[in-house]
């Protein structure tokens, strides 16, 4: 018998891109830069320009000018009068949604892919969801959960088909599972130093916190989230808000972010919560009782530092872990993150900026597979 010998290997050809309107192609690049300019519409759209000018996004069919007037009309931005008199553009809550998405698209994207369905816990009980396990019947369980084939099958096994019968002791059903349920604090630090050393760190933090707040609302509608600001001071922003965040001439208060945190998850009815805290600096700042502050932003000041240990120990009373996502690698610092995570029993990661997304979906994720205690 002949047999075909079939060459294996790799076929080379010419990558086509594929196919986007004039409008999602502009559209792509304008969503990163509206990101980078805090909300700024003018400012990205200048930036588009000279984007344009160097490297010929555009045609003489379809312009700049033909993308900012499909952007009103699609309604992603609105004009406003300034009182001047003169107007200006400013983004829509159909643009600040877009901004969460692409973040969402971007950072989780192909982790998202080959993972279905809502984390659950370890702990069984009665819910909707099927673990596809049986157990025997017990009292008080629903009969909608009675798995009747199963049941009917070993109602013949026990009792033989001649003298059929089905007992109490026959019936099974099907094992559940609870849904786990979060309420999740994210901590974003504001101060300065964000952006000093010619690095931009506040765009990426802020690209994590769209994303997760995204993957929340539609993944895990039942959870919560919280952004938490800090700074001097620390204040929640809503979620719509997180586009136009910016760091601010800042020390680092990471007591008052903490306290704020703890706060917010006392009010939350759900079993399992957590902060995560995004961070580049060591704490610096403190709120004294008589309303000034007290600064120190050379070195590790133990007073300071402390507090700092005082409140993980107490979030860790409460049962609240805290996960420190610190994007430096100073090892001086360091040395502080380790006794903080150890006064808590949280956890921390020592991440560059291009993996800070992935850390913390991974740690939402597993987070939400067990019920912390």
């Amino acid at each position: 018998m002949n047999s075909t010998k079939r060459n294996k290997g790799f076929i080379f050809k010419q990558y086509d891109e594929p196919f986007q309107t004039p409008f999602d192609k502009l559209f792509d690049i304008f969503k990163e830069l509206i990101t980078h300019t805090s909300g700024d519409f003018d400012e990205a759209i200048d930036w588009l320009r000279q984007l344009d000018k160097e490297f010929k996004l555009t045609t003489p069919t379809y312009t700049i000018d033909d993308f900012i007037a499909d952007l009103k009309n699609k309604g992603y931005i609105r004009e406003k009068l300034e009182p001047g008199g003169n107007g200006s553009s400013s983004i829509t809550s159909k643009l600040e949604k877009a901004l969460r998405q692409h973040a969402l698209d971007q950072i989780f994207g192909k982790m998202r892919k080959g993972k279905s369905g809502n984390h659950k816990t370890n702990h069984q009980g009665r819910s909707d969801e099927n673990m596809g396990d049986f157990r025997n019947y017990q009292y008080g369980d629903s009969l909608e959960k009675i798995a009747l084939t199963e049941s009917l099958k070993n109602a013949q096994i026990n009792h033989g088909i001649g003298e059929f019968a089905l007992s109490e002791n026959d019936l099974v059903v099907e094992d559940t599972q609870f849904k786990s349920q979060m309420s999740t604090v994210l901590m974003i630090d504001i101060s300065h130093s964000m952006i000093l050393y010619g690095e931009d760190r506040i765009t990426p933090a802020k690209k994590v916190a769209m994303a997760l707040s995204e993957l929340i609302l539609t993944r895990y509608p039942k959870d919560s989230l919280d952004i938490i600001v800090f700074g001097n001071d620390a204040w929640p922003i809503a979620i719509k808000d997180l586009p136009y965040l910016q760091v601010g001439p800042f020390h680092t208060n990471t007591v008052a972010g903490l306290k704020l945190a703890m706060e917010i998850l006392r009010r939350k009815r759900h079993a399992n919560k957590q902060i995560f805290m995004i961070t580049d600096g060591k704490p610096s700042c403190l709120n004294m009782p008589d309303g000034s502050y007290y600064k120190n932003p050379m070195g590790l000041d133990p007073f300071i530092t402390s507090k700092c240990y005082s409140m993980a120990a107490q979030a860790r009373k409460l049962g609240i872990p805290i996960t420190t996502f610190m994007i430096t690698s100073d090892p001086y610092l360091q040395e502080f993150v380790d006794e903080f995570t150890a006064s808590n029993q949280g956890k921390a990661y020592y991440t560059g900026l291009g993996d800070l997304g992935e850390m913390i979906f991974e740690d939402y994720e597993e987070n939400r597979r067990k019920r912390i205690r």
